[in-house]
């Protein structure tokens, strides 16, 4: 009997859960105060942890979930990209519009973040002038937009999710035998 369940389907809980840690992560740093963790190696955990760790995680998981439960014991290459794609996709779609919503219902919070730019620009090179500093701020800003979020965040995951499912699959893949 012919199972038909598609790898990126497979991924979707997976990305789900992936993508509430992050808004989780996101939430509680707002809660205990961004401007306190941004430049500190909490900061940089977490970042790594969002663009490294997890996502080969919940690939890992997703593509062994699917591999083991749904497929028989085997996963191709192209299945362990179809699912890490989508794991990653569904999680940066969940993170990013979680960052528009969160961004309209608290204005004041680009406002701080520029602040903590701002602040951050000065550190490390107090000799800017205002010109530099203002081109640097108006950077930030467009990519606060929601029409820039939105896309930079999926196709940057997605991104991310191709090269980690790439490694994963190199690891995990195995193909069926064809049988005569």
């Amino acid at each position: 009997m012919e199972n038909n369940v598609s790898p990126a389907k497979s991924g979707v809980l997976y990305g789900v859960l992936f993508g509430v840690i992050m808004v989780l992560e996101f939430v509680i740093m707002y809660l205990v105060g961004m401007k306190s963790l941004i430049n500190t190696s909490v900061g940089t955990i977490v970042n790594i942890s969002n663009y490294m760790l997890l996502p080969i995680l919940f690939i890992y998981i997703g593509c062994t979930n699917y591999k083991k439960n749904i497929n028989n014991g085997f996963i191709s290459l192209s299945e362990s990209l179809k699912t890490g794609i989508s794991i990653t996709f569904i999680a940066a779609l969940i993170y990013a519009v979680f960052n528009i919503i969160f961004n309209f219902i608290f204005p004041e919070f680009i406002d701080e973040m520029i602040a903590i730019t701002k602040e951050g620009m000065l550190a490390k090179n107090p000799n800017m002038t205002s010109e530099q500093i203002e081109m640097g701020l108006s950077m930030v800003k467009k990519f606060m937009n929601p029409f820039i979020v939105l896309p930079v965040t999926l196709a940057m995951y997605s991104f991310f999710g191709l090269i980690y499912s790439l490694i994963v699959g190199a690891v995990l893949k195995n193909g069926k035998t064809q049988s005569i």
